[in-house]
């Protein structure tokens, strides 16, 4: 038993060292948003997908390639808009003359990282694209299913403030994101350093100077060593009341589902890890809470109306439920 314990904490140490190459090489470039970071690299290891949210010009796209430029996998990019359509998401069947034959020419969305960007621009129709994918890794096409390669992982960005030419994204859609995270304004002292950094010509050759500082191969072993991290039964008690309490809450329309259970638990997981430890604490479920909650509850239109937030009521969950020690 204390050897088991002892190869788990050498692994975690390795598990660290890759966290902290990553936090320094994104930090050198993205100035301030030491959080989104933070959730970027929890969200890789507890293998969920991530929206990113935020007005335009705060670093959303730059983070997303910056984390897929850090890991050695493929990566590629989906400018969604109006005009898209599911095929040019997924692929579609050609015709080969050749064979008399229909061929499957697989989409962008058959990679390891995805960038969906503005995926608020795209209609219904193709928002259903990356409903199987995201939730089953996998994509069906006439009749044939093909399996996505490990790891999987969608990042999107979308713009909350502006509304035309956009689309609401269904809830069940909202519900495969691991979270949702807002990318907030730099403070006057980041803003300073970022038009610096800038003047001096620094950020193209500091983005070029990024490079992948996990393997495939580290990825799976990094997320194996996340799912072994222990769980006490009052933690995962505490879990569940949070996320019962969101089905119960006068505020709210629509409470969080059991995926979101999972979340919290598996996200907690992710962000122990990333700090050196190989149990979750309160604290940890804490932390994660409104990122994982906050895109899947609905508010009732009276507290909308209030200028209540997601956000406002997940605190006062919090706040409610006696923290377990």
């Amino acid at each position: 038993m204390e050897t088991e314990m002892f190869n788990e904490r050498t692994d975690l140490t390795q598990l660290n060292i890759a966290v902290e190459q990553i936090r320094k090489s994104l930090g050198s470039i993205i100035i301030g948003q030491n959080e989104t970071i933070d959730f970027l690299i929890a969200g890789l290891l507890a293998d969920g997908h991530i929206l990113l949210e935020g007005v335009p010009g705060v670093a959303k796209t730059l983070s997303a390639k910056l984390v897929a430029k850090s890991i050695d996998a493929s990566f590629s990019r989906i400018q969604f808009t109006p005009d898209l359509m599911p095929s040019d998401v997924i692929g579609t069947s050609i015709f080969d003359p050749k064979s008399s034959a229909f061929e499957y020419k697989k989409g962008p969305i058959f990679g390891h990282i995805i960038l969906v960007d503005e995926i608020n621009r795209a209609p219904a129709k193709t928002q259903s694209a990356l409903f199987e994918v995201m939730e089953e890794r996998q994509i069906t096409v006439d009749g044939h299913t093909y399996l996505m390669d490990e790891p999987f992982m969608v990042l999107a960005t979308q713009n909350p403030i502006e509304q035309e030419g956009t689309y609401r994204l269904p809830e069940a859609q909202l519900d495969r994101f691991l979270f949702k995270i807002e990318v907030k304004y730099p403070t006057l002292e980041e803003e300073i350093l970022i038009l610096q950094n800038q003047h001096h010509q620094k950020l193209d050759v500091e983005i070029d100077a990024v490079k992948a500082v996990l393997s495939i191969d580290q990825i799976k072993a990094c997320r194996a060593i996340i799912k072994a991290i222990h769980v006490e039964p009052k933690l995962i008690e505490y879990a569940a009341k949070i996320i019962h309490e969101t089905r119960n809450n006068k505020s709210l329309y629509l409470g969080a589902s059991p995926r979101a259970s999972l979340a919290l638990i598996n996200s907690a997981k992710a962000i122990a890890g990333m700090q050196g430890r190989d149990f979750i604490t309160p604290e940890d479920i804490i932390k994660v809470a409104a990122p994982v909650l906050a895109h899947r509850i609905m508010l009732t239109p009276d507290k909308e109306m209030e200028g209540l937030t997601a956000a406002d009521v997940i605190a006062q969950i919090i706040q409610k439920i006696e923290i377990p020690r």
